[in-house]
């Protein structure tokens, strides 16, 4: 396993404040943090990159993950937690010790080509965002859609990076039949973004990327994800409003989710940045989710429940209607898929 260092000049910030021992090691560590983090990458080379799933609450049962850990550094982020199953901290090492998988490409090849496969949506970018900083250099993500393009496999993208701009030219050769963009826009704020999201494009910077694609004939869904009771709630109708102005033709909606170790991670920054509002953006997350900061139950964990919860999401769907904005797009086609290797697969 190689690794290599980047610094990204004018990226400086974190999202974390801490770095506390993730929750499988027997030790707690307790060391102080360096005036400066740098980011490092290490390789792992894979023999599958699928990565499957029964959760009722979600939309596919495959996804693929080019990275581990995520230097976008969103301090709310739910996948934090993923980072402990590595021996390394869901705080700042999520942020800043990201794991490639170079060979991603080639394993995807050879799963599509298993006699056993048969095709449905693959999502990317559900767990990390496969447009972080280190795609410009590593370009894992754009090797893994030419494969889905070159065999007609469809494909689901999420992400808060306007990277996805540059591949552009395979997703519309896909067309709206093989693929479609979810690109998430959590407030409208740029400062307020600038300290939940420190290494994300700007919100106003995303919704050029909404149009970017649009214009190039890519089905883009806005994502407003996630929506932090008491802090970026009341942003709702205005986001849905400005995504569909860009040319957005669908959208979702997921409150806050502070699983494991992001509960205590978010209470942090909240105090740290915005400490007047800490106490009511707690309580109000506890309303939705029955006095607990976290409630994993299927069937609520993406919705919330409660009086609050109930009426945020009949705000989300009068918004919709009045942007013209769904909630469902058709289902991607599978019957265009040629498996690797074979006779069709050669046109």
């Amino acid at each position: 396993m190689g690794h290599e260092r980047h610094d990204y000049p004018g990226l400086v910030a974190r999202g974390a404040l801490s770095n506390d021992t993730g929750r499988y090691e027997a030790f707690q560590r307790d060391a102080p943090l360096p005036d400066t983090l740098r980011t490092e990458v290490r390789d792992e080379v894979v023999g599958r990159v699928i990565s499957t799933n029964t959760s009722p609450d979600i939309g596919f049962d495959r996804s693929i993950n080019p990275y581990r850990g995520c230097e976008h550094g969103c301090i709310y982020c739910y996948a934090r937690p993923t980072h402990a199953w590595l021996g390394l901290s869901p705080g700042l090492d999520f942020e800043t010790r990201l794991i490639a998988r170079p060979n991603a490409a080639a394993a995807l090849t050879r799963e599509l080509a298993a006699r056993s496969y048969v095709p449905k949506l693959i999502a990317i970018g559900t767990n990390t965002d496969p447009y972080q900083p280190i795609e410009r250099d590593r370009k894992i993500m754009r090797q893994l859609l030419c494969v889905l393009r070159d065999h007609a496999h469809p494909v689901g993208i999420t992400t808060k990076g306007v990277m996805v701009e540059r591949d552009a030219d395979i997703l519309t050769e896909m067309g709206p039949e093989l693929c479609r963009v979810g690109l998430s826009v959590t407030t409208l704020d740029d400062a307020l973004a600038r300290r939940l999201e420190p290494r994300v494009p700007v919100p106003s910077r995303r919704l050029k990327a909404i149009e970017r694609l649009a214009n190039a004939g890519v089905q883009v869904r806005v994502m407003v994800s996630p929506v932090i009771p008491g802090l970026t709630d009341h942003e709702v109708e205005a986001i849905l409003r400005a995504a569909a102005d860009a040319g957005a033709v669908a959208a979702s909606m997921i409150p806050l989710r502070l699983p494991l170790e992001v509960a205590p991670l978010f209470e942090e920054w909240l105090r740290a940045h915005v400490p007047d509002r800490a106490r009511k953006v707690l309580n109000r997350v506890r309303e939705f989710h029955g006095g607990k900061l976290y409630d994993a139950g299927f069937g609520h964990r993406m919705r919330g429940k409660g009086v609050h919860a109930d009426l945020l999401q009949k705000r989300f769907e009068r918004a919709c209607r009045e942007t013209g904005l769904v909630s469902r797009l058709p289902p991607l086609r599978t019957d265009l898929f040629s498996v690797p290797g074979s006779q069709m697969s050669l046109f």
